[in-house]
């Protein structure tokens, strides 16, 4: 894959690339949004836990294709609050922080989810030969 990043336009707020180029062939995987929620229905208070562990769920769905973060292609992230920003950015940045190429990627600020305890929810595309 490649991060684009036209010398035209303004740099990304963060650790992200404006676009990512998936090579012809390769394999695609599209996650479901992941919720902050434990396996063992614990929902943590906080942005920061609940996008750990949205983002651990989407570690395991992409081990399962052989896969992992380097191979994730774009991040769609939603919060509940625009105070959440910041602990979700730190989440997500632990995530793909390691990674030679930034993938592409949204943040939007929504009015909840499912069940009112939900502040983060976080989908990805990834893509691999």
């Amino acid at each position: 894959m490649k991060a684009l990043m036209p010398p035209t336009l303004r740099p990304p707020f963060g650790a992200y690339a404006h676009g990512t180029e998936i090579p012809p062939g390769w394999r695609i995987v599209r996650t479901s949004g992941q919720l902050g929620i434990g396996p063992d229905e614990t929902i943590p208070a906080g942005a920061y836990d609940q996008a750990m562990l949205c983002f651990e769920a989407i570690r395991a769905i992409l081990a399962e294709a052989g896969m992992g973060p380097a191979d994730v292609a774009h991040i769609s992230g939603f919060v509940t609050a625009r105070e959440d920003f910041p602990d979700y950015m730190r989440a997500r940045d632990a995530f793909v922080g390691h990674t030679a190429r930034l993938p592409a990627s949204t943040l939007l600020i929504v009015s909840g989810f499912t069940r009112p305890e939900f502040r983060v929810e976080v989908e990805v595309m990834a893509a691999a030969p």
